[in-house]
């Protein structure tokens, strides 16, 4: 029969005898007590075949010394030295790969026969940066993965690679590195790093701005490579990190399209057709804003040339928010703000419908950093759009009907308090923030029907930006266009 392994303490009587005999009561009569424990083991002993007990009872006054040794039956002690299974935690497959899942069959011997081969091609067996598209396609790597193989090999600092070091570095990476986005991250991280910062990716995007041919025109004006490294280094982290911490990781990258797009380089002549990082023409339109605002040139603004941006449209409040360093990692001491924190601001105006830029305009509106734009901060902004709203002699709105349009706008799931998630959920984010800081944007909205600008936007295949971008290059190129034959004829 299987021992039904009961404790004594299951009884509440005996339960309330042992707490009261633990604490020293002397009301407690030991007889009693030894009457109850009888009358237990007796009905436990008939249910489960328990043998009888061993009393071990101190005299009253010093408690229980040890109140009961249950002796078992020959067979239950035997079942119970029997070997423990092995437990859950131990039988539960491994289900977090940082590198990548490992491949079961991968024959890596192979895979660096068919790199030597390569090398073997080569004068001396050593391959110059000319020579590892080559090398990189040996590898099964994307093309413009050369120049990142090339250094991580040490070819940065010799000019060349033999091919014994390159292998070595290549083994070394397919034993630890199962995937695309960890070898990507290890061969372009400074050492010790799982991590991407923004001068890592300054040597990649050198070669590709060096030898793509979408491109090949900037060969000779050298003092625009810096500024496109720049732009494209900065949307790279606009869109990648995600979460604002200044270094991408591996999880980061895995969740977006970049290493996509580095692919589609070697595929695509037109760098214009990627525009989500590497289009020209995006970068064209960044610059020339920035440069129509900085008027010394020197690379950095400050909040009265910020403010003249779009005809004085952005709010003085917001502006000083931006420079307040909530949104921005590079001001300088004077409080200046620089190129790369203007391709921030610029994209994230031009298009307030994405998470980083909700992001971006909730940071500069919650002024007490507390993760809720309250009602105080939202007419804190309100005043001002008012006074601008009186001089071009337009009545606003008053803050309380504007206050209920906004709320039946984002419906927070907390009555008088919004949140990020409300506005991230909402779809009409850039209504709501225009409401607050962009003048001319806000009376554009308030000419239209909230629900037909609702539908368009579920319907819409390209970006906000991206149709800004088209826009202003069209414009600017109309503009260059219209200046050369003025200064030809």
């Amino acid at each position: 029969m299987r021992m039904k392994e009961l404790s004594l303490r299951q009884d509440p009587d005996l339960r309330k005898e042992l707490a009261l005999l633990a604490r020293g009561c002397d009301f407690v009569l030991p007889s009693r007590f030894k009457k109850r424990l009888r009358a237990f083991h007796a009905e436990q002993g008939q249910a489960g075949g328990l043998l009888p007990i061993q009393e071990c009872f101190h005299p009253l006054g010093s408690g229980i010394q040890a109140i009961s040794v249950l002796s078992v039956s020959p067979q239950a002690q035997v079942k119970s030295e029997a070997p423990v299974p092995t437990a859950l935690s131990e039988s539960i497959p491994k289900f977090y790969f940082p590198r990548g899942r490992p491949k079961a069959n991968l024959n890596i011997d192979g895979l660096i026969a068919k790199i030597e081969k390569i090398f073997s091609q080569f004068p001396n067996e050593r391959a110059t940066i000319e020579d590892m598209g080559k090398v990189a396609k040996a590898c099964e790597c994307p093309l413009y993965w050369k120049a990142p193989l090339f250094n991580s090999a040490g070819g940065d600092r010799t000019g060349f690679v033999s091919v014994h070091k390159f292998v070595a570095m290549w083994r070394k990476m397919l034993q630890t590195c199962h995937d695309d986005v960890s070898k990507f991250v290890h061969l372009l991280a400074k050492p010790g790093c799982n991590y991407l910062e923004q001068d890592d990716f300054i040597p990649f995007l050198q070669d590709v701005v060096n030898s793509h041919t979408g491109l090949a025109f900037l060969k000779e004006a050298s003092d625009f490579h810096s500024r496109y490294i720049t732009t494209v280094a900065q949307r790279i982290f606009y869109n990648v990190n995600r979460s604002w911490s200044g270094r991408i990781s591996c999880s980061e990258l895995r969740k977006s399209s970049f290493l996509q797009n580095v692919a589609l380089l070697e595929q695509e002549e037109d760098v214009n057709q990627l525009t989500e990082f590497f289009s020209y023409e995006h970068f064209y339109v960044i610059y020339c804003k920035f440069w129509e605002l900085d008027t010394d040139h020197d690379l950095y603004i400050d909040q009265r040339d910020l403010a003249r941006h779009n005809d004085q449209a952005i709010s003085h409040k917001m502006i000083e928010r931006i420079f307040s360093g909530t949104v921005t990692r590079r001001l300088r001491k004077d409080g200046r703000l620089s190129y790369a924190d203007f391709v921030w601001f610029l994209i994230s105006e031009e298009d307030k419908k994405t998470d980083t830029s909700i992001e971006y305009w909730f940071r500069c509106m919650d002024l007490d950093g507390d993760g809720v734009l309250s009602m105080y901060e939202l007419e804190y902004f309100y005043e001002e759009q008012c006074v601008k709203l009186e001089t071009m002699a337009i009545e606003p709105l008053p803050f309380e009907d504007c206050l209920c349009q906004m709320l039946d706008l984002v419906k927070p799931e907390v009555d008088g308090k919004i949140t990020l998630r409300d506005l991230k959920m909402c779809k009409l984010s850039h209504i709501f923030y225009d409401t607050f800081f962009n003048i001319e944007k806000y009376l554009d909205h308030e000419q239209k029907d909230p629900f037909s600008v609702e539908a368009e936007t579920e319907g819409q295949e390209i970006s906000d930006w991206e149709k800004y971008a088209a826009e202003e290059y069209d414009i600017l190129v109309a503009e260059e266009t219209t200046t050369d034959q003025y200064n030809d004829g």
